[in-house]
């Protein structure tokens, strides 16, 4: 397993560059970035107390089930709250948790974005597109690819994209690389679900579903040029575990949708 000076150097030669869609208005940034410019904590039954989180996360309920008692939410400020939605990709950390795998053959590497706001959906209904109002819209989303890489040569061997609720692995003669060994990921407009290659997926049937748009913009984050490790538990204390990380309840409040909202996902769903 590789040490912590072997860490880095691995995150150096494969750090993933991951694209982001030409239209896409929501960007990652750094967790202190979110915490700092507003978000707040929310308690159930004292909710007209919102309570500003401090930049490491140190006041945050740490540990206990996810039981609806706590929540973090955007800026009550309406221009705060707009600004705070889009991010900030020049702030943007990776996060990563190294991990053995299979007997300590293979290493994976976990590295994980933050995404203050997840955008609205559309859905696809054969040749026509369905704007879906505030569905798919939450705040607090985190997104993650990991590679996989062999303790026994160091060679990258595959690489999972995260897509919502599942995802896909893809062998290293698959991916698209730039600067050498940079693997490439794109990052769906507003879903930010992660694709070994850009295009339309559809979840759904046939041409009728969701749409994941994904293409190549001029914005993208190699996650190489700023990151942090917060979890590698087979080196011990060498890494110091930040307090937000340990908070186990939710990264935002529940989503309440409209009639109407509800009545076009369900139209899509049923001609699916």
């Amino acid at each position: 397993m590789p040490n912590q000076d072997q860490i880095t150097a691995l995150v150096q030669a494969y750090s993933p560059h991951i694209y982001f869609h030409p239209d896409e208005e929501y960007f990652p940034s750094s967790v202190a970035w979110f915490f700092e410019n507003g978000a707040l904590l929310y308690t159930k039954g004292d909710e007209s107390n919102p309570v500003p989180i401090d930049p490491m996360g140190s006041n945050l309920p740490q540990g206990g089930p996810n039981d609806d008692a706590y929540w973090i939410d955007l800026p009550i400020d309406s221009a705060a709250k707009e600004r705070v939605k889009k991010g900030d990709l020049a702030d943007a950390y990776a996060y990563l948790h190294v991990k053995p795998m299979f007997g300590g053959t293979f290493t994976d590497v976990a590295i994980w974005l933050f995404y203050p706001f997840n955008g609205p959906a559309r859905a696809k209904v054969e040749f026509f597109n369905i704007s879906l109002g505030k569905i798919g819209e939450h705040v607090g989303d985190w997104e993650h690819v990991t590679l996989r890489i062999s303790n026994f040569n160091g060679e990258l061997k595959s690489m999972y994209f995260s897509q919502h609720s599942k995802g896909v692995w893809a062998d290293a003669t698959d991916l698209e690389f730039e600067n050498g060994n940079k693997p490439v990921a794109y990052s769906s407009l507003h879903g930010h679900a992660s694709y070994p290659n850009q295009g339309l997926v559809l979840q759904g049937n046939g041409s009728i579903g969701i749409r994941n748009d994904s293409a190549k913009g001029k914005s993208f984050m190699d996650t190489g040029a700023k990151f942090l490790v917060v979890d590698a538990k087979y080196l011990g204390p060498v890494y110091v575990q930040p307090p937000w990380l340990n908070y186990a309840r939710k990264w935002g409040p529940k989503i309440s949708y409209s009639i109407e909202e509800i009545r076009k996902l369900g139209r899509c769903c049923l001609e699916s």
